[in-house]
Protein backbone atom coordinates (compact mmCIF):
# COMPACT_ATOMS: atom_id res chain seq x y z
CA UNK A 1 0.00 0.00 0.00
CA UNK A 2 1.59 3.00 -1.02
CA UNK A 3 1.15 6.04 1.49
CA UNK A 4 0.40 9.37 0.12
CA UNK A 5 1.48 12.70 2.37
CA UNK A 6 -1.94 13.49 3.37
CA UNK A 7 -2.75 10.86 4.88
CA UNK A 8 0.73 10.03 6.81
CA UNK A 9 -0.15 13.89 7.82
CA UNK A 10 -3.52 12.57 8.36
CA UNK A 11 -4.98 15.64 6.88
CA UNK A 12 -8.58 16.46 7.25
CA UNK A 13 -10.22 18.94 4.62
CA UNK A 14 -10.55 21.73 5.80
CA UNK A 15 -6.96 21.56 7.85
CA UNK A 16 -4.41 24.49 8.41
CA UNK A 17 -0.83 23.50 8.23
CA UNK A 18 2.03 25.52 8.81
CA UNK A 19 5.51 23.76 7.91
CA UNK A 20 8.60 25.07 9.53
CA UNK A 21 12.07 23.67 9.56
CA UNK A 22 14.79 22.49 6.47
CA UNK A 23 14.78 20.08 3.94
CA UNK A 24 12.24 20.21 1.64
CA UNK A 25 8.90 22.15 3.16
CA UNK A 26 8.01 23.74 -0.01
CA UNK A 27 8.01 20.27 -1.79
CA UNK A 28 6.17 18.84 0.81
CA UNK A 29 3.66 21.56 0.69
CA UNK A 30 3.11 21.75 -2.59
CA UNK A 31 2.52 18.10 -3.00
CA UNK A 32 0.49 17.87 -0.51
CA UNK A 33 -1.89 20.68 -2.35
CA UNK A 34 -1.56 18.75 -5.18
CA UNK A 35 -2.95 15.76 -2.91
CA UNK A 36 -5.88 17.43 -1.50
CA UNK A 37 -9.27 18.17 -3.34
CA UNK A 38 -9.23 21.63 -4.99
CA UNK A 39 -9.29 24.63 -4.08
CA UNK A 40 -6.11 24.74 -1.42
CA UNK A 41 -5.06 28.05 -0.72
CA UNK A 42 -1.14 28.22 -0.05
CA UNK A 43 0.51 31.45 1.66
CA UNK A 44 3.71 31.89 3.35
CA UNK A 45 4.72 33.85 6.54
CA UNK A 46 8.30 33.89 5.16
CA UNK A 47 9.97 34.87 1.83
CA UNK A 48 9.15 32.23 -0.89
CA UNK A 49 11.66 32.45 -3.99
CA UNK A 50 10.17 33.31 -7.29
CA UNK A 51 10.55 29.92 -8.92
CA UNK A 52 8.09 28.80 -6.07
CA UNK A 53 5.26 31.00 -7.79
CA UNK A 54 5.04 28.62 -10.85
CA UNK A 55 4.16 25.50 -8.69
CA UNK A 56 0.85 27.29 -8.16
CA UNK A 57 -2.05 27.33 -10.63
CA UNK A 58 -2.82 30.65 -9.90
CA UNK A 59 -0.47 33.58 -7.73
CA UNK A 60 -2.13 36.04 -5.51
CA UNK A 61 0.42 38.80 -5.13
CA UNK A 62 -1.85 41.85 -3.42
CA UNK A 63 -4.53 41.59 -0.34
CA UNK A 64 -7.90 41.24 0.42
CA UNK A 65 -9.90 42.54 -2.34
CA UNK A 66 -7.84 40.63 -5.18
CA UNK A 67 -8.87 37.73 -3.54
CA UNK A 68 -12.60 38.64 -2.46
CA UNK A 69 -12.86 38.72 -6.16
CA UNK A 70 -11.90 35.31 -6.98
CA UNK A 71 -14.53 34.14 -3.78
CA UNK A 72 -16.41 32.62 -6.67
CA UNK A 73 -13.78 31.23 -8.78
CA UNK A 74 -11.72 29.88 -6.63
CA UNK A 75 -10.25 26.32 -8.00
CA UNK A 76 -6.67 24.32 -8.06
CA UNK A 77 -4.33 25.43 -6.36
CA UNK A 78 -3.92 28.84 -5.34
CA UNK A 79 -0.63 30.78 -3.82
CA UNK A 80 -1.38 33.60 -2.00
CA UNK A 81 1.95 36.25 -1.13
CA UNK A 82 2.80 39.35 -0.50
CA UNK A 83 4.47 41.93 -2.77
CA UNK A 84 7.07 40.64 -5.40
CA UNK A 85 10.54 42.27 -4.52
CA UNK A 86 13.17 40.98 -6.91
CA UNK A 87 13.77 37.59 -6.68
CA UNK A 88 11.68 36.89 -4.36
CA UNK A 89 8.03 37.37 -2.75
CA UNK A 90 7.73 39.26 0.49
CA UNK A 91 5.81 37.26 3.22
CA UNK A 92 1.88 37.91 3.91
CA UNK A 93 1.17 40.19 6.61
CA UNK A 94 -0.75 39.34 9.98
CA UNK A 95 -4.01 41.28 8.39
CA UNK A 96 -4.11 38.79 5.33
CA UNK A 97 -3.11 36.13 7.38
CA UNK A 98 -5.61 35.81 9.83
CA UNK A 99 -7.92 37.01 7.02
CA UNK A 100 -6.91 33.98 5.12
CA UNK A 101 -7.71 31.75 8.11
CA UNK A 102 -11.25 32.71 8.38
CA UNK A 103 -11.67 32.69 4.81
CA UNK A 104 -10.09 29.32 4.49
CA UNK A 105 -12.54 28.11 7.30
CA UNK A 106 -15.78 29.52 6.45
CA UNK A 107 -15.91 27.97 2.83
CA UNK A 108 -13.73 24.43 4.16
CA UNK A 109 -10.76 25.16 2.01
CA UNK A 110 -7.13 23.70 3.16
CA UNK A 111 -4.84 26.84 4.39
CA UNK A 112 -1.39 25.28 3.32
CA UNK A 113 1.72 27.66 5.34
CA UNK A 114 5.02 28.20 4.75
CA UNK A 115 6.33 29.42 8.12
CA UNK A 116 10.04 29.56 8.17
CA UNK A 117 12.78 29.91 5.61
CA UNK A 118 16.14 28.09 5.75
CA UNK A 119 17.83 28.96 2.53
CA UNK A 120 17.48 26.02 1.47
CA UNK A 121 19.62 23.70 3.74
CA UNK A 122 18.62 20.68 4.76
CA UNK A 123 18.87 21.47 8.39
CA UNK A 124 18.79 24.98 10.64
CA UNK A 125 18.62 26.20 14.31
CA UNK A 126 16.65 29.24 14.70
CA UNK A 127 16.88 32.95 15.43
CA UNK A 128 14.66 34.80 18.15
CA UNK A 129 12.57 35.88 15.53
CA UNK A 130 11.81 32.48 13.69
CA UNK A 131 9.64 30.57 13.40
CA UNK A 132 6.98 32.68 12.02
CA UNK A 133 3.77 30.56 12.81
CA UNK A 134 0.20 31.80 13.19
CA UNK A 135 -1.40 30.82 16.79
CA UNK A 136 -4.29 29.43 14.50
CA UNK A 137 -2.39 26.43 12.84
CA UNK A 138 -4.00 23.73 13.71
CA UNK A 139 -1.03 21.12 12.42
CA UNK A 140 3.13 22.24 12.67
CA UNK A 141 4.85 19.77 10.05
CA UNK A 142 8.13 20.10 11.24
CA UNK A 143 10.93 19.19 8.67
CA UNK A 144 14.23 18.15 8.89
CA UNK A 145 16.67 16.83 5.20
CA UNK A 146 18.69 13.91 6.50
CA UNK A 147 21.53 14.38 3.87
CA UNK A 148 22.70 17.07 6.26
CA UNK A 149 23.72 14.07 8.76
CA UNK A 150 27.31 13.28 8.16
CA UNK A 151 27.93 16.75 6.90
CA UNK A 152 29.96 19.40 8.72
CA UNK A 153 28.56 21.75 10.80
CA UNK A 154 28.70 24.88 8.98
CA UNK A 155 27.02 27.69 6.74
CA UNK A 156 27.18 25.61 3.81
CA UNK A 157 25.09 22.32 5.50
CA UNK A 158 22.97 24.43 8.02
CA UNK A 159 21.25 27.67 7.97
CA UNK A 160 22.23 29.33 11.22
CA UNK A 161 24.98 27.43 12.30
CA UNK A 162 26.00 28.95 15.40
CA UNK A 163 22.86 28.78 16.71
CA UNK A 164 22.72 24.87 16.02
CA UNK A 165 25.98 24.30 17.40
CA UNK A 166 24.79 26.11 20.90
CA UNK A 167 21.55 23.50 21.15
CA UNK A 168 23.28 20.40 19.80
CA UNK A 169 26.15 20.72 21.81
CA UNK A 170 28.12 20.77 18.17
CA UNK A 171 31.51 22.45 17.31
CA UNK A 172 31.89 23.95 14.07
CA UNK A 173 33.06 21.51 11.65
CA UNK A 174 32.21 18.69 13.54
CA UNK A 175 30.25 15.92 11.88
CA UNK A 176 26.45 16.54 12.18
CA UNK A 177 24.92 13.51 13.96
CA UNK A 178 21.62 12.13 13.78
CA UNK A 179 21.67 12.31 18.22
CA UNK A 180 22.80 16.29 17.66
CA UNK A 181 19.67 16.53 14.96
CA UNK A 182 17.19 15.05 17.94
CA UNK A 183 18.62 17.59 20.59
CA UNK A 184 18.00 19.96 18.12
CA UNK A 185 14.03 19.36 16.95
CA UNK A 186 13.63 18.48 20.72
CA UNK A 187 14.90 21.31 22.44
CA UNK A 188 12.10 24.22 23.19
CA UNK A 189 14.33 26.61 21.17
CA UNK A 190 14.75 24.62 18.37
CA UNK A 191 12.23 22.55 16.94
CA UNK A 192 9.52 22.98 19.63
CA UNK A 193 10.04 26.67 19.19
CA UNK A 194 6.62 28.99 18.58
CA UNK A 195 4.58 25.85 18.18
CA UNK A 196 0.56 26.77 19.21
CA UNK A 197 -0.95 25.06 22.17
CA UNK A 198 -3.01 22.77 20.70
CA UNK A 199 -1.48 22.23 17.46
CA UNK A 200 -0.60 18.50 16.87
CA UNK A 201 2.52 18.03 15.70
CA UNK A 202 4.54 16.11 13.06
CA UNK A 203 8.00 15.66 12.34
CA UNK A 204 9.02 14.75 8.57
CA UNK A 205 11.91 13.28 8.54
CA UNK A 206 13.11 14.16 4.24
CA UNK A 207 15.67 12.66 2.52
CA UNK A 208 15.67 8.82 3.35
CA UNK A 209 16.98 8.27 -0.27
CA UNK A 210 18.53 4.90 0.51
CA UNK A 211 17.94 1.86 3.31
CA UNK A 212 20.95 3.41 5.56
CA UNK A 213 18.83 7.15 5.86
CA UNK A 214 15.85 5.03 6.67
CA UNK A 215 17.25 3.06 9.45
CA UNK A 216 18.35 6.02 10.80
CA UNK A 217 15.40 7.93 10.66
CA UNK A 218 13.23 4.97 12.31
CA UNK A 219 15.91 5.15 15.31
CA UNK A 220 15.48 8.65 15.29
CA UNK A 221 11.76 8.23 15.55
CA UNK A 222 11.54 6.66 19.00
CA UNK A 223 13.22 9.79 20.68
CA UNK A 224 10.77 12.36 18.66
CA UNK A 225 7.57 10.85 19.58
CA UNK A 226 8.39 11.83 23.08
CA UNK A 227 7.51 15.35 21.90
CA UNK A 228 5.79 14.78 18.85
CA UNK A 229 2.69 13.07 17.65
CA UNK A 230 3.78 11.95 14.42
CA UNK A 231 7.00 11.44 12.91
CA UNK A 232 7.34 10.27 9.31
CA UNK A 233 9.93 9.10 6.68
CA UNK A 234 9.93 10.39 3.23
CA UNK A 235 11.53 10.57 -0.24
CA UNK A 236 9.62 13.47 -1.28
CA UNK A 237 11.95 13.55 -4.82
CA UNK A 238 10.85 10.21 -4.97
CA UNK A 239 7.19 10.61 -3.57
CA UNK A 240 7.54 8.18 -1.38
CA UNK A 241 6.46 7.69 2.25
CA UNK A 242 8.52 4.75 3.38
CA UNK A 243 6.66 4.90 7.51
CA UNK A 244 4.88 6.94 9.93
CA UNK A 245 5.49 5.97 13.41
CA UNK A 246 2.71 7.07 16.09
CA UNK A 247 2.06 5.93 19.68
CA UNK A 248 0.42 2.57 19.31
CA UNK A 249 -1.98 1.81 22.53
CA UNK A 250 -2.66 -1.60 23.97
CA UNK A 251 -5.60 -2.56 25.67
CA UNK A 252 -6.17 -5.12 27.69
CA UNK A 253 -9.57 -6.73 27.87
CA UNK A 254 -9.74 -8.30 31.73
CA UNK A 255 -13.38 -7.05 32.46
CA UNK A 256 -15.50 -11.11 32.01
CA UNK A 257 -16.80 -13.10 34.33
CA UNK A 258 -15.32 -15.92 33.41
CA UNK A 259 -18.42 -18.02 34.00
CA UNK A 260 -18.09 -20.70 32.08
CA UNK A 261 -14.34 -21.48 33.16
CA UNK A 262 -15.34 -21.15 37.29
CA UNK A 263 -12.83 -18.77 37.85
CA UNK A 264 -11.32 -15.60 37.00
CA UNK A 265 -9.46 -15.88 34.13
CA UNK A 266 -7.47 -13.09 34.61
CA UNK A 267 -6.19 -14.26 37.93
CA UNK A 268 -4.60 -17.73 36.28
CA UNK A 269 -1.26 -18.23 36.97
CA UNK A 270 1.01 -18.17 33.98
CA UNK A 271 4.43 -18.81 35.14
CA UNK A 272 4.28 -17.23 37.91
CA UNK A 273 2.35 -14.24 37.47
CA UNK A 274 -1.03 -13.71 36.97
CA UNK A 275 -2.77 -13.69 33.55
CA UNK A 276 -3.43 -10.17 32.85
CA UNK A 277 -0.17 -9.13 34.47
CA UNK A 278 1.83 -11.48 31.78
CA UNK A 279 -0.57 -9.79 29.40
CA UNK A 280 0.35 -6.20 30.41
CA UNK A 281 4.14 -6.73 30.66
CA UNK A 282 4.26 -8.02 27.22
CA UNK A 283 2.54 -4.99 26.02
CA UNK A 284 4.69 -2.56 28.13
CA UNK A 285 8.16 -4.51 27.07
CA UNK A 286 6.60 -4.19 23.10
CA UNK A 287 6.48 -0.38 23.39
CA UNK A 288 2.80 0.11 23.27
CA UNK A 289 1.90 3.42 25.17
CA UNK A 290 -0.17 3.69 26.66
CA UNK A 291 -1.38 0.47 28.28
CA UNK A 292 -4.82 0.33 29.21
CA UNK A 293 -6.00 -2.93 31.37
CA UNK A 294 -9.90 -2.70 31.30
CA UNK A 295 -11.68 -3.79 34.36
CA UNK A 296 -14.93 -4.73 35.12
CA UNK A 297 -15.92 -7.82 36.85
CA UNK A 298 -13.96 -8.94 39.82
CA UNK A 299 -12.14 -5.77 39.46
CA UNK A 300 -10.15 -4.80 42.80
CA UNK A 301 -8.76 -8.11 42.57
CA UNK A 302 -7.54 -8.30 38.97
CA UNK A 303 -6.63 -3.91 39.32
CA UNK A 304 -4.28 -4.77 42.49
CA UNK A 305 -2.03 -7.55 40.31
CA UNK A 306 -1.07 -4.43 38.11
CA UNK A 307 -0.94 -1.82 39.94
CA UNK A 308 2.97 -1.21 40.66
CA UNK A 309 2.88 -1.34 36.33
CA UNK A 310 3.11 1.81 34.80
CA UNK A 311 -0.93 1.24 32.89
CA UNK A 312 -3.63 2.92 32.80
CA UNK A 313 -6.48 1.43 34.74
CA UNK A 314 -10.23 1.72 33.63
CA UNK A 315 -13.14 0.47 35.52
CA UNK A 316 -15.82 -0.76 33.14
CA UNK A 317 -18.97 -0.52 35.28
CA UNK A 318 -21.42 -1.93 32.40
CA UNK A 319 -19.26 -5.06 32.13
CA UNK A 320 -22.28 -7.16 31.77
CA UNK A 321 -23.49 -5.98 28.73
CA UNK A 322 -20.17 -8.13 27.23
CA UNK A 323 -17.33 -7.37 25.46
CA UNK A 324 -18.40 -4.48 23.17
CA UNK A 325 -18.95 -2.24 26.29
CA UNK A 326 -15.03 -2.90 27.31
CA UNK A 327 -13.69 -2.20 23.32
CA UNK A 328 -15.89 1.57 24.18
CA UNK A 329 -14.24 2.21 27.71
CA UNK A 330 -10.96 0.98 26.43
CA UNK A 331 -10.97 3.57 23.19
CA UNK A 332 -13.04 6.07 25.14
CA UNK A 333 -9.97 6.33 27.49
CA UNK A 334 -7.44 7.37 23.98
CA UNK A 335 -9.53 10.23 23.32
CA UNK A 336 -8.21 13.52 23.81
CA UNK A 337 -10.47 14.51 26.55
CA UNK A 338 -9.75 11.32 28.79
CA UNK A 339 -5.83 11.93 27.73
CA UNK A 340 -3.67 13.48 30.62
CA UNK A 341 -2.14 16.73 30.13
CA UNK A 342 1.09 16.30 27.48
CA UNK A 343 0.47 13.18 26.55
CA UNK A 344 -0.05 13.17 22.67
CA UNK A 345 -2.54 11.40 19.60
CA UNK A 346 -2.54 7.78 19.55
CA UNK A 347 -2.15 6.64 16.30
CA UNK A 348 -4.07 3.06 16.64
CA UNK A 349 -4.37 0.14 19.18
CA UNK A 350 -3.68 -2.70 19.84
CA UNK A 351 -6.90 -5.20 21.45
CA UNK A 352 -4.95 -8.15 23.98
CA UNK A 353 -6.85 -10.58 25.52
CA UNK A 354 -6.40 -11.64 29.15
CA UNK A 355 -6.94 -15.25 28.45
CA UNK A 356 -3.96 -15.33 25.55
CA UNK A 357 -0.95 -14.52 27.69
CA UNK A 358 1.34 -16.29 25.62
CA UNK A 359 1.10 -13.54 23.09
CA UNK A 360 4.62 -12.64 22.06
CA UNK A 361 6.76 -9.42 21.90
CA UNK A 362 7.74 -9.87 18.60
CA UNK A 363 3.80 -10.10 16.95
CA UNK A 364 3.08 -6.76 18.90
CA UNK A 365 6.00 -5.11 17.00
CA UNK A 366 5.64 -6.70 14.17
CA UNK A 367 2.15 -5.49 13.77
CA UNK A 368 2.52 -1.84 15.04
CA UNK A 369 5.87 -1.73 12.31
CA UNK A 370 3.45 -3.11 9.45
CA UNK A 371 1.21 -0.41 10.69
CA UNK A 372 3.80 2.38 10.46
CA UNK A 373 4.49 1.15 6.61
CA UNK A 374 0.84 1.94 5.51
CA UNK A 375 -1.67 3.18 8.27
CA UNK A 376 -4.26 -0.10 7.74
CA UNK A 377 -7.49 0.23 9.19
CA UNK A 378 -7.35 -2.89 10.85
CA UNK A 379 -4.44 -5.32 10.78
CA UNK A 380 -4.56 -8.94 12.00
CA UNK A 381 -2.00 -12.06 12.12
CA UNK A 382 -2.78 -14.97 9.49
CA UNK A 383 -1.68 -18.16 11.01
CA UNK A 384 -2.42 -21.38 8.82
CA UNK A 385 -4.96 -20.02 6.85
CA UNK A 386 -6.83 -18.63 10.46
CA UNK A 387 -7.29 -14.80 11.64
CA UNK A 388 -6.03 -14.96 14.91
CA UNK A 389 -5.50 -12.56 17.80
CA UNK A 390 -4.21 -10.04 18.39
CA UNK A 391 -5.76 -7.88 16.13
CA UNK A 392 -4.48 -3.49 15.65
CA UNK A 393 -7.20 -1.02 14.86
CA UNK A 394 -6.24 2.17 12.93
CA UNK A 395 -7.71 5.65 14.76
CA UNK A 396 -9.28 6.06 11.91
CA UNK A 397 -11.78 2.77 13.33
CA UNK A 398 -12.24 3.74 16.81
CA UNK A 399 -15.70 5.87 15.81
CA UNK A 400 -16.87 2.81 14.53
CA UNK A 401 -15.39 0.33 17.51
CA UNK A 402 -17.88 3.14 19.84
CA UNK A 403 -20.43 1.75 18.01
CA UNK A 404 -20.46 -2.12 19.15
CA UNK A 405 -22.99 -3.41 21.26
CA UNK A 406 -23.37 -6.66 23.32
CA UNK A 407 -20.93 -9.58 23.43
CA UNK A 408 -19.47 -9.13 20.81
CA UNK A 409 -15.69 -8.07 19.30
CA UNK A 410 -13.52 -6.10 17.17
CA UNK A 411 -14.73 -8.30 14.36
CA UNK A 412 -18.45 -6.42 14.26
CA UNK A 413 -16.57 -4.02 11.98
CA UNK A 414 -14.64 -5.67 10.15
CA UNK A 415 -17.38 -5.57 7.14
CA UNK A 416 -16.70 -1.60 7.26
CA UNK A 417 -12.62 -1.24 6.74
CA UNK A 418 -9.91 -2.74 4.76
CA UNK A 419 -8.27 -5.83 6.96
CA UNK A 420 -5.04 -6.55 5.79
CA UNK A 421 -3.22 -9.59 7.20
CA UNK A 422 0.12 -10.09 8.43
CA UNK A 423 1.12 -13.52 8.03
CA UNK A 424 2.98 -15.70 10.92
CA UNK A 425 4.04 -18.62 11.43
CA UNK A 426 3.27 -19.12 15.14
CA UNK A 427 0.39 -21.22 16.07
CA UNK A 428 0.84 -20.40 19.75
CA UNK A 429 -1.17 -17.59 18.63
CA UNK A 430 -4.36 -19.69 18.26
CA UNK A 431 -4.58 -20.96 21.62
CA UNK A 432 -7.05 -19.41 24.09
CA UNK A 433 -8.09 -20.73 27.78
CA UNK A 434 -11.80 -21.43 27.52
CA UNK A 435 -11.64 -24.87 29.69
CA UNK A 436 -9.92 -26.26 32.60
CA UNK A 437 -8.64 -28.48 29.87
CA UNK A 438 -7.14 -26.53 28.15
CA UNK A 439 -5.30 -24.37 30.85
CA UNK A 440 -3.58 -27.60 32.21
CA UNK A 441 -2.42 -28.52 28.40
CA UNK A 442 -0.84 -24.92 27.94
CA UNK A 443 1.16 -24.21 31.51
CA UNK A 444 2.32 -27.75 30.72
CA UNK A 445 3.43 -26.91 27.32
CA UNK A 446 7.00 -25.65 27.59
CA UNK A 447 6.84 -24.05 24.02
CA UNK A 448 4.99 -21.51 25.21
Amino acid sequence: MTLSLAKALRVQSTSCIAFTGAGGKTTAMFQLARELTPPVVVTATTHLGAWQIELADTHIAAGVASIEELEHGLNGVILITGKLDGDRAKPINDHLSGWLHQFCGYHSIPLLIEADGSRQKPLKAWADHEPPVPLFAEQIVEMAGLSGIGKPLNADNIHRPEIFSTLSGLNREEAVTAEAVNRVLLHENGGLKNIPPNARKSILLNQADTPELQSVASAMAKALMAKFDSVIVSSLKEKRIFAVHEPVAGIILAAGESSRFGQPKQLLDWRGQPFVRAAAMRALEAGLSPVVVVTGANAENVEETVKDLPVRIVRNEEWKEGQASSIRAGILSLTSAHLPPGEGHVGACIFLLADQPQVTVSILRALVERHAEGLYPILAPMVQDRRANPVLFDRAAFPDLLTLQGDIGGRGIFHKHHVEYLPWHDDRLLLDVDTPEMYQRIIKDDTL
